[in-house]
């Protein structure tokens, strides 16, 4: 799995983890629905994260540090790991300079989240 996947998965696991009820058996069948299928609920993201954070000894910056986003969500934050994130999400910058391959990372991973359904409130650049 990418490591983007693995960011993602750890966020959003509870709404993965939610059952859904089997369908009733019916006499008749029913005709297959025309309209497409409900989009998700929208999922607290801040909530999520800043629980995962209170739970922990060292409070993470996950808001502005892609380095503490990760270790927030139990990945290895090392710079081999986020030189592979970058190449993974396409960075064309130099992961030498580390500070603004950084920046773009989480800027890249948060819009990503929002568009996953995520929810979370502004964040200061």
């Amino acid at each position: 799995m990418s490591i983007l996947g693995n960011i993602l998965g750890k966020i959003f696991k509870k709404r993965d983890a939610t059952p859904t009820a089997a369908p009733a058996p019916s006499a008749a069948p029913t005709p297959a629905p025309t309209a497409a299928p409900a989009a998700a609920a929208p999922v607290d993201v801040d909530g999520i994260l800043d629980f995962m954070n209170e739970q922990r000894d060292q409070k993470l910056n996950w808001r502005t540090s892609i380095v503490d986003l990760m270790k927030l969500t139990g990945m290895d934050s090392t710079l081999a790991e986020r030189k592979e994130l970058a190449n993974e999400l396409g960075y064309t910058g130099d992961t030498s300079d580390t500070a603004s391959m950084n920046i773009w990372l989480h800027k890249q991973v948060i819009a990503r989240i929002r568009a996953d359904g995520g929810q979370i409130r502004d964040l200061t650049d």
